[in-house]
């Protein structure tokens, strides 16, 4: 029974990206869809996989880990939680792709750990449109600084944008936020030469409007394993 909800629920999110996709006149193949498993046990990121989920995104070094160690198959590893220097070491080795670089800092230690034998990683900036307190990711003036900090770095690849929409009553309030993640994205891309083909936006209660507005990577879990019980 289980596995069979885990496939509706999959089956429903793509019908959704191919959905966005048809309106915005795009092919639903440029979308990746990354499941998100915070607080999902190594058993059910199995049947996700099992059911054709080729991408997982986990918020926590940690835990990736303990899953990573247990799940098989031909997956890629996304970061896309907020990473601190002292994890950029596991970090490096672990993940094939980190959402969530903000500094200069986190990028070179990144750089620096990526070991020898492993495809360069793959990066995205972390961009806040939000102005909320607390949240992590570099402010819209800073990104092209930014930018030009991290590409030609050795062992990484940056690749593109991401950005996390605030707190809104209904999806199509985010619509602003992406759209100016988009618009950001061709400015820098203008502006260096530097080519950023991936946008990683949208999550469980907005990512058809991510589609629209041209996400390239959505980032969903609650759609996919449901509401999460275990503690944040």
């Amino acid at each position: 029974m289980a596995g069979d909800t885990l496939r509706a629920r999959l089956a429903a999110v793509r019908d959704r990206i191919d959905a966005a996709a048809a309106r915005a006149g795009r092919d639903p193949h440029d979308v990746r869809l990354i499941a998100v498993t915070k607080g999902v046990d190594a058993a059910r990121v199995r049947d996700a996989v099992d059911h054709g989920v080729a991408d997982v995104g986990e918020n926590r070094v940690v835990e990736a880990e303990a899953k990573r160690a247990r799940v098989r198959g031909d997956v890629q590893w996304h970061l896309i939680g907020h990473l601190q220097t002292n994890k950029a070491r596991r970090a490096a080795a672990l993940f094939d792709a980190v959402h969530s670089v903000d500094s200069e800092r986190v990028a070179l230690a990144l750089a620096r750990d990526r070991p020898l034998d492993l495809a360069p990683l793959a990066l995205m900036l972390e961009v806040d449109f939000s102005d909320i307190s607390g949240r992590t990711g570099v402010a819209e003036q800073a990104a092209e600084p930014l930018l030009r900090q991290v590409v030609g770095l050795p062992g990484v690849h940056l690749l593109g944008l991401m950005t996390i929409a605030p707190p809104v009553p209904v999806p199509e309030a985010a619509r602003p936020y992406f759209a100016r993640l988009r618009t950001l994205r061709d400015r820098l891309e203008a502006a260096s030469g530097w080519s950023l083909p991936e946008l990683s936006m949208g999550m469980s209660g907005d990512f058809d409007v991510a589609v629209e507005e041209g996400a390239t990577m959505v980032r969903v879990g609650t759609a996919i394993f449901g509401p999460r019980t275990e503690p944040r």
